[in-house]
């Protein structure tokens, strides 16, 4: 995908928050200077818009500081909101690094089903293989022949080997000869899917728990990094799920999916100031190229309005 189009779809992805910032923000600039009252006005404008109130507070106590006796523009506004998001948001800019060893690096990959959790694996391959590291998929959703074959064609569209097993199959014992195959021939990087039926969390958590005693015996460093996919269009919703999973299976770092359209974007800023957790990419559709590491510049201009 080309820089001019993914800036475009990218663009869709945050609209939706800048337009209620826009909504939520009009004609609170019309006295002279910032009184506590417009301040406050300003606050809950900045909540309401899905920011959340951390990042809200940062922006009231930025302008509270500030001498606007000659009142302050929206663009004025616009650059001072993006400047506060974007320093939320660059210390969680983190992408996903092969420095493992011994090789592979193991990659654990979670997600609620429909997040976009196969697809994603399918990107991060991609973008490895674009790195020249030998990648390998372990299909470790078990529960659901979908997920598994689904990944399998992934697989042979991108040409990467996968080790997966029949539906209701040991995940354990899956991981387990993907990393065995993997060592004996050089990979770098296995991503394993995993299942994500958090309607039974106890019955995930043993499933994962298995997962790494199996890995620990392998390489007591495994798994390297654990990955939690989300769904963008499900909002605030996104942060319950960050916690289920952090207690769930320890998340180590985030991707944000389908940020086109209908998404709620400015949940990332939410996400960022709650649990500053690396933020590694974020995908705007279904194509191979329509996922990139996070950058936290171009994200923050864009939920402030001044991204075009």
């Amino acid at each position: 995908m080309s820089d001019a189009r993914w800036h475009d779809k990218l663009l869709g992805g945050f609209r939706r928050t800048s337009d209620r910032l826009t909504e939520n923000l009009t004609g609170l600039f019309t006295k002279s200077a910032l009184d506590r009252e417009t301040l406050d006005e300003v606050e809950d404008a900045l909540i309401a818009s899905d920011l959340g109130p951390a990042t809200a507070a940062r922006i009231r106590e930025r302008l509270s500081e500030g001498r606007y006796e000659r009142g302050l523009s929206d663009h004025e506004l616009r650059e001072i909101v993006a400047e506060e998001i974007e320093k939320v948001l660059t210390p969680v800019a983190e992408p996903l690094e092969v420095d493992a060893f011994p090789r592979p690096q193991v990659i654990l990959v979670i997600g609620v089903n429909g997040s976009g959790k196969t697809t994603t694996i399918a990107k991060l391959a991609r973008l490895f293989l674009e790195q020249d590291y030998g990648v390998m998929l372990a299909a470790g959703d078990t529960f659901r022949a979908a997920a598994i074959e689904q990944l399998r064609i992934w697989a042979d569209r991108i040409g990467v080997p996968i080790m997966a097993g029949p539906e209701g199959g040991d995940a354990a014992g899956i991981v387990w000869d993907a990393v065995k195959q993997a060592t004996a021939t050089g990979i770098d990087v296995l991503i394993v899917d995993t299942a994500g039926r958090l309607q039974n969390k106890r019955e995930l958590m043993d499933e994962l728990a298995k997962i790494r005693r199996v890995l620990g015996r392998l390489n007591p460093e495994a798994p390297h990094d654990v990955v939690l996919v989300l769904d963008a269009t499900t909002g605030q919703n996104a942060l319950s799920q960050i916690e289920v999973f952090k207690e769930v299976a320890g998340v180590t770092g985030l991707v944000m999916t389908k940020l086109d359209g209908t998404a709620r974007g400015g949940v990332l800023v939410a996400a960022a100031e709650k649990f500053r957790m690396p933020i590694h990419a974020i995908g705007v559709g279904e194509g191979m190229d329509d996922l990139r590491p996070f950058d936290a510049r171009e994200v923050a201009r864009m939920i402030a309005g001044i991204g075009e």
